[in-house]
C-alpha cells in the first residue's frame, strides 16, 4: 500500500512551488494582456500568438485556485487580467469565441472550433464564483447556450466538409459537456442542468461506449452505428479514460453508484488497451480494427493523457475501493513522474516518443498550457489527501 500523505505532499509541493509559480511568472502577457502559452523549456517565450483555448483555460486555473485553495490576490488578478484581454478581442461581439489572437489581440482563426465556446464557459463561470460580478456569468450562459445550440453542427459555416460527406458525430463535445455541466452549476437551473447531465451521460456511456468492444469510439455515424473509416476506426484512449472521471463526477453528483462501477470498469479496459508493453506509457491514436492509423503520432506518448489517467485511476480507488485502479495508478504514476517532470526546470514536458524520450522540449505551445498539469496535481493532491485521512481513522 503506497505512502498516500507522502504522495499527497509530493502533489501539492509540485503544484504550489513549481508549476502554479511557473506560469504566474513566465506567461503574463502584461502588456497588452492575456498570457503567452508558447514557453521554451526554461519559460522564453518563442512565439506571441495566444490561442482561445488555452487562454480560457488559464483564466479557470485560477480562478479555480483562488476559490478552492485559498483566495491569494495574485491569483485572481492572474484571472481578470486574462478574462479582460479575452472580453475586448477573444470573439466577435456576440460571443462567437475565435480559435487564436496575435499578441496586441487581433483574430487570425475564425470562430470554427467549438472547444473556444466550451473552456470560454468554464473560464467565466468559475471567474463569476470567484468575483461575485454579473457579467461574467452572463458570458458564461450565454457562450453555454451557443454552444447548445451548436450541438448538432458545431463548425457550422466553417466546416470543410462537402454536402456528400458520412455523417459522422464526434465524441469529444459530449465528454467535454459532462465536465462543463458541473462547472457552471452554479449558474444554470436546475432541471435545465438535470437534463443536460442526462443528455451527455446517454450520449458518452450509450452511444460512443460500445459494448461489442469493450471500448469508446471517437466517432460513430449520426445513425449511432459503427464507421469503417479511418476516422471511424480511430481511437483515443486519454479522452475515453478522461471521460471516465467525468462520468465519475456526474454518478456522485446524482447518486448513481452503478454509473460510477461502470465508468471504473471502462477506464480499466482503456488503460490496458492503450498501455505499450514495449516500451510503457499509454499510445496516443489506435484503430479499433488493428490497420495502419492515419495520425503520424499515434505512437507518442502525452503529457495530458498520463495525468488525466492519474486522475481517473485514483478517482476509481477513492470511490469504489477497487485495488486494479490502484494498481494501475502507482505504474502510471511512476511513468509519469519518471518521464514527464523536468528536474531542472519548472512545468513538465508534454511530447515524449514511443520509447519515452522528450520530442519536444516545450513546456508550452498552442495545444498544452496552464491546464492539464496543474488540474491534474491539483485533484490528485485534494484525493490523495482525502485517502490518508481515512485510512488515519
Amino acid at each position: 500500500m503506497p505512502d498516500f500523505k507522502q504522495l499527497a505532499q509530493q502533489y501539492k509541493s509540485e503544484l504550489l512551488d513549481r508549476v502554479i509559480p511557473f506560469w504566474l511568472e513566465k506567461s503574463q502577457d502584461l502588456e497588452y494582456g492575456g498570457y503567452f502559452t508558447c514557453l521554451d523549456r526554461d519559460g522564453s517565450v518563442y512565439d506571441t500568438d495566444k490561442f482561445i483555448w488555452l487562454q480560457c483555460r488559464q483564466i479557470w486555473m485560477f480562478s479555480k485556485l483562488y476559490n478552492e485553495l485559498g483566495q491569494r490576490p495574485e491569483w485572481l488578478e492572474c484571472a481578470e487580467q486574462g478574462a479582460a484581454f479575452m472580453m475586448k478581442h477573444g470573439h466577435d461581439g456576440n460571443y462567437n469565441w475565435y480559435f487564436a489572437l496575435d499578441r496586441e489581440g487581433h483574430a487570425q482563426v475564425e470562430p470554427y472550433n467549438i472547444f473556444s465556446y466550451t473552456f470560454a464557459t468554464i473560464a467565466f463561470g468559475q471567474l463569476a464564483l470567484a468575483t461575485g460580478r454579473e457579467e461574467y456569468a452572463y458570458v458564461a450562459r450565454r457562450t453555454f447556450d451557443i454552444v447548445l445550440s451548436k450541438l448538432d453542427n458545431p463548425k457550422g459555416k466553417w466546416s470543410k466538409a462537402s454536402p456528400t460527406a458520412r455523417q459522422l458525430k464526434g465524441f469529444a463535445l459530449p465528454m467535454i459537456l459532462c465536465n462543463v455541466a458541473l462547472e457552471i452549476e452554479p449558474l444554470i437551473a436546475p432541471d435545465f442542468l438535470r437534463q443536460t447531465i442526462d443528455q451527455c451521460i446517454h450520449e458518452v456511456m450509450d452511444c460512443f461506449y460500445r459494448p461489442e468492444l469493450g471500448l469508446i469510439v471517437e466517432n460513430i455515424g449520426t445513425d449511432g452505428q459503427l464507421v469503417d473509416s479511418f476516422d471511424g476506426r480511430v481511437l483515443n484512449p486519454g479522452h475515453a479514460i478522461e471521460a471516465m472521471w467525468f462520468i465519475m463526477d456526474l454518478g456522485v453528483r446524482i447518486g448513481r453508484r452503478d454509473l460510477i462501477d461502470k465508468a471504473t470498469q471502462i477506464a480499466l479496459r482503456e488503460i490496458k488497451y492503450g498501455w505499450d508493453t514495449q516500451y510503457g506509457g499509454i499510445f496516443y491514436f489506435l484503430d479499433r480494427l488493428g490497420h495502419p492509423q492515419q495520425q503520424l503520432e499515434w505512437d507518442q506518448k502525452l503529457w495530458w493523457v498520463h495525468i488525466e489517467t492519474l486522475i481517473t485511476t485514483l478517482k476509481g480507488y477513492q470511490l469504489t475501493g477497487n485495488k486494479e485502479c490502484l494498481e494501475w495508478f502507482e505504474k502510471i504514476h511512476e511513468y509519469t513522474w519518471n518521464h514527464f517532470v523536468d528536474p531542472e526546470y519548472a512545468e513538465w514536458y508534454g511530447y515524449l516518443n514511443r520509447q519515452g524520450e522528450v520530442l519536444l522540449p516545450l513546456k508550452g505551445g498552442k495545444w498544452k498550457g496552464c491546464f492539464h498539469v496543474p488540474r491534474g496535481l491539483f485533484n490528485c493532491w485534494r484525493m490523495l489527501s482525502k485517502i490518508a485521512q481515512q485510512q488515519e481513522k
